[in-house]
């Protein structure tokens, strides 16, 4: 009884290295790291245009928007 938590310990360590190896390996098969710049810009819209900062605190405008 001894060694119990330490098998516990290393069957969570070996499930969670197999879940980081196992999402690593999808992201790579279904093209995750392709594109990063189209990743990275996707966010924006017409609202929020790529290089311009919207956001703001509830009472400040945005630098910009002054």
């Amino acid at each position: 009884m001894e060694f119990l938590p330490s098998i516990i310990m290393f069957v969570v360590i070996v499930a969670l290295t197999g879940t980081a190896g196992w999402a690593l390996w999808w992201a790579i098969k279904t093209g995750q790291f392709a594109n990063f710049e189209k990743g990275a810009t996707s966010i924006f819209d017409d609202e929020e245009p790529l290089g311009r900062p919207t956001d703001a605190f509830p009472d400040r405008k945005p630098e910009n928007l002054k």
